[in-house]
């Protein structure tokens, strides 16, 4: 038994070798790109984070979703890329153990799967503040952004945990810097059907804001004006035809008569201000900037993960040939990048964070006097 263990050990070492024949250019971009992504991934979260719990008038549904993306990517940023950086610095070697490598495998693979079925979420929700306005108010509390949270992290962990009972599917790779699914043939891995799954969801959110994209498209398209008369009796103008001013001089006292039947259902009280429910062009606007964030956030997830998917799909399916390295280092930088972009893009697509970001936490407060139409001399 000593014998093969000997001989495991020297081909190890002779792999790893070979391995470490990579240039401290290499090296050193690695690690300095790297140091860029974990600041800026770490800072630029957390100030969001900070922004979105004190500004209360960002305490509503769609800012609950960005805080808990942004906690996400705080996890991997802060715990699963300095170990990455460790192992890039001693030459693509782990040092720390196999249970910690499992651990840092499920923490990262946890982050990829609750990321991708959060922006999932998002986007059935940005499809129901814009198409059924009345129905996202009403139930789209508190308390049931917590639930939808809640039901994310449970099925992410469904997803990331069984690969830490299977023995070898959590490892090393050092070809990437970092411990991750080892995808190999999908005849001898079952790593490919969690890559299916994660695709598909992928492509459910794509499909989800297509058809926001053709809702919005289908409510622009200007209808013709049709005049229908209305029916006067005594000043008191009724029918399809009638206005805001017949009903005005109806309660004026200038008509006679029965009520008209379109004011038999109005109120007396007009104090309906806090009942509106209706998505007027203001919130319409507001919804679709906050639907056009989430879906850069959703596009750059895609743009940034599908480089190291290919490679993935590419070491399950194909027999021949492997992943190239200049390739694969690419790839996988590409998703290290994505847990720090999350913050520009809020900073730069959304007025309203921007607004927020600069009077709670830089406290430039800006004096908010109309402007006039004209100037006055």
């Amino acid at each position: 038994l000593m014998i093969p263990l000997s001989m495991a050990n020297y081909s190890h070492a002779g792999d790893h070798n070979i391995l470490q024949n990579v240039s401290p250019l290499a090296t050193f971009l690695k690690l300095t790109s790297l140091g860029f992504i974990i600041g800026v991934g770490v800072v630029g979260n957390l100030l969001i984070s900070i922004l979105l719990v004190k500004d209360k008038t960002l305490h509503r549904a769609p800012y609950y979703f960005l805080l808990d993306l942004c906690g996400s990517d705080i996890l991997r940023s802060a715990i699963c890329f300095p170990f990455v950086f460790t192992s890039v610095k001693n030459g693509s070697t782990w040092t720390y153990g196999t249970l910690t490598c499992k651990v840092i495998a499920f923490l990262g693979v946890l982050s990829c799967f609750h990321t991708a079925f959060m922006l999932f979420c998002i986007s059935v929700t940005r499809y129901l503040a814009i198409a059924h306005h009345r129905f996202y108010t009403k139930r789209l509390t508190f308390w049931t952004c917590l639930a939808v949270i809640c039901m994310v992290w449970t099925l992410s962990v469904a997803m990331a945990f069984p690969p830490v009972l299977d023995v070898g599917t959590y490892s090393f790779i050092r070809e990437e810097d970092q411990c991750t699914f080892q995808h190999r043939s999908f005849r001898a891995n079952d790593s490919l059907g969690f890559m299916l799954l994660l695709a598909l969801i992928l492509l459910a959110t794509q499909l989800v804001y297509l058809k926001l994209i053709f809702f919005v498209h289908d409510r622009r398209k200007m209808k013709p004006v049709q005049f229908v008369p209305a029916v006067s009796q005594n000043w008191t103008f009724h029918g399809p035809g009638a206005s805001g001013q017949a009903a005005a001089n109806w309660l004026a006292g200038f008509g006679r008569g029965p009520t008209p039947p379109t004011l038999l259902g109005i109120r007396q009280n007009t104090n309906t201000a806090g009942r509106r429910r209706l998505l007027v062009l203001d919130e319409f606007k507001t919804e679709k900037r906050i639907s056009r964030m989430f879906y850069i956030m959703t596009f750059f997830f895609l743009t940034l993960w599908g480089p190291y998917l290919v490679a993935c799909y590419w070491r399950v399916f194909a027999r021949g040939p492997v992943v190239p390295g200049g390739y694969l280092t690419a790839a996988v930088w590409m998703s290290f990048a994505q847990a720090g972009v999350n913050p520009f893009i809020c900073i730069f697509s959304n007025r309203e964070l921007r607004r927020c970001f600069s009077t709670t936490l830089l406290y430039c407060r800006k004096s908010r006097l109309p402007r006039e139409p004209y100037c006055v001399i």
